[in-house]
């Protein structure tokens, strides 16, 4: 099995022996009735085809943090026909990256994507490690996306964990809803002793698990009906105990954020018709928010940023 960094020495030690030889007879149970389910009702995604490269199962996973799968589609494959190598985007230009990258959101990730690709490029030959410390030490590399292309695009016997799998293993496994937040200890663990010993059993598992968390066993609105997992489920037979509930936070609100100020003017950047030469001028520039103090701190944020350069006429312009 590939190892992380920091990893407990035997998850079993923080499951607990017995609870986690019990997890793994479970598992075992389990198995047959979610691969059939994902035989069947697995979404066609472009990049489960077969034949996505390393490289676009890393596109992938970046293009969806924190985003939808469903809006990725698209984008996905419009980037990966235009830019389909490490060595494709590192060569792009940077208002290029960004016009590509749309309404996803958080545009820096294109960014941290070109920089990883230079890297990949330069230092790698253009082609993905399949080594996790190699993989997390790439820009914008965290654990999960290392995990994912270990597990989805190399083939690799590695736990990935992210909400939908957290969800679904604590339900099934421990009876308790999952909090959400960062993963405990316990939940990584969990997520170690569960998977499949085969390497080829624990890719399958990993996005079978994933998929039931995004299609059947949802935050709020859970579907114990049609879960090939109902049966032996831990959390059902309990009586779905705080379904939904989370760790109290404040609620974010976007409408008047900084962060729907830069939103604007990045999509106003994108829209600019061809004879504008990719130029927003300071006075169309002022006519997207009327306060205008907040808008000038967030063109300054998105300058700092690298994703805006501003002009010495004060107008605004993707990077060359």
């Amino acid at each position: 099995m590939v190892t992380r960094t920091k990893k407990p020495a035997d998850p079993c030690d923080v499951v607990g022996v017995s609870r986690a030889e019990a997890a793994q007879r479970l598992a075992a149970q389990l198995r047959p009735a979610l691969f059939a389910w994902w035989d069947m009702h697995a979404r066609e995604l472009p990049w489960r085809d077969g034949r996505t490269s390393p490289w676009g199962v890393l596109v992938c996973e970046v293009m969806s943090q924190q985003t939808q799968m469903g809006r990725v589609v698209p984008y996905w494959n419009a980037w990966m026909a235009r830019w389909p190598d490490a060595a494709a985007l590192a060569a792009a230009p940077r208002a290029d990256v960004l016009e590509a990258w749309g309404r996803l959101g958080y545009p820096r990730r294109a960014l941290r994507l070109q920089e990883c690709a230079r890297v990949v490029a330069v230092e790698c030959r253009d082609e993905l490690p399949r080594d996790y410390a190699a993989l997390t030490a790439l820009p914008g590399i965290g654990d999960y996306t290392a995990s994912a292309v270990l597990s989805f695009a190399y083939g690799e016997r590695i736990a990935v964990i992210d909400t939908n799998i957290r969800r679904v293993l604590s339900r099934v496994f421990l009876g308790e809803e999952s909090l959400g937040g960062s993963a405990s200890a316990l939940e990584r663990a969990l997520a170690d002793v569960v998977l499949p010993k085969d390497a080829a059993a624990s890719a399958t598992w990993n996005q079978a698990v994933m998929e039931l968390g995004a299609l059947v066993c949802t935050a709020k609105q859970p579907d114990c009906d049609d879960c090939p997992l109902r049966a032996r489920c831990r959390f059902f037979a309990a009586g779905r105990p705080h379904l939904g509930e989370r760790r109290t936070r404040p609620r974010q609100r976007f409408a008047g954020t900084d962060r729907q100020v830069r939103g604007i003017v990045m999509q106003a950047l994108r829209d600019l018709p061809a004879d504008a030469r990719g130029v927003l001028s300071h006075e169309a520039a002022a006519r997207l928010w009327k306060d205008g103090v907040q808008l000038d701190r967030c063109i300054a944020s998105l300058d700092e940023d690298g994703l805006i350069e501003i002009l010495p006429d004060h107008g605004v312009r993707l990077p060359a």
